[in-house]
This record gives C-alpha cells, structure tokens and sequence, in this order.
C-alpha cells in the first residue's frame, strides 16, 4: 500500500468513526451543539490509531495512543464548551470498541462447548487469544481516556 493510498484510508476511516460517533450522540441524546466536538474527537482519535496500525503497531498499543488522543480532544472540548468530559468520550471511544475479537471469542466457546474433540484444542486456543486481546483493548481505552482527565483535572490536595 502506498502513502497516498494510506492517507486516503486513514481519512476515510476518521470520517466513518466521526459518523458512528455522531449517531452514538444522538442515540444517547447529546445536545447537538456537542455533537460536532464527538466527531472531531472520535474521527481524530480512530484515524491515529488505524494510522499506527498500518504503521506496524499492535492494534493494542495503537488503540492506547488513540484513545489518549481522545481524551486529550474531549478534555480541551469539555472545557472549552462548559460541558461534561463524558459526553465526547463515550461517543468517541465507543468507535473503538473491538466487537470483532469479542465475537471471534464467544464464537471459539461456542465451537468449545459444541463437544467436538478435533477441533477443541483450538477453539480453546482461538478463545483465549481473542478473550485476552479484547480485554488487553477495553484496558487500553479505558486507560487512554481516562490519563489525561487525571493528569490535568485533580483537585489539589488539602495541606
């Protein structure tokens, strides 16, 4: 894949997060004057992370950056608009939820719990490398979006 083929993808996949984040607004009824800073967020955080994975990184540790991206956006858009942090965040990580490896791994206890003998060592295999690796990505948004709501909005310490 060349770069501008690269360019293009990342692009195009920040628009489709900015959209998927925009209908999670509506869904869970932000005002629509927010709704522009969940897209921003959710179209700049997803296009890092698609951009660090076509660079070669885990989707783990690209998921981390790009989550922090988002909690950076969502932290100066929260202060800058007068409105909760969670607003942007939930609609922005929420693209990044690995339903894929979710699935893959109910999908493997399925096979698992099926009885088949052939194929058990592996569906138990494809279960656990799944199960870990969409818990290792759920830690990774977690701990993205919350740093930096913790780095910069602690109350200082009663002396």
């Amino acid at each position: 894949m060349n770069l501008l083929n690269t360019i293009g993808f990342v692009v195009q996949d920040g628009i489709w997060s900015a959209v998927a984040a925009v209908c999670f607004g509506v869904l869970f009824n932000v005002p629509s004057s927010l709704l522009a800073g969940c897209a921003i967020a959710a179209g700049l955080g997803h296009a890092l992370r698609t951009l660090l994975m076509q660079l070669g990184l885990d989707i783990e540790v690209s998921t981390l950056v790009g989550s922090t991206l988002v909690g950076f956006i969502s932290l100066y858009l929260s202060r800058r608009w007068h409105a909760p942090i969670a607003i942007f965040t939930l609609c922005a990580a929420i693209t990044m939820v690995p339903g894929s490896f979710a699935y893959r791994t109910m999908l493997a206890i399925i096979e698992l719990a099926s009885g088949n003998a052939d194929t058990a060592n592996m569906a138990l295999i494809a279960a656990a490398t799944n199960a870990v690796r969409t818990a290792l990505i759920l830690g990774a948004i977690a701990l993205g979006i919350a740093a930096p709501a913790l780095l910069f909005e602690r109350e200082p310490p009663v002396v």
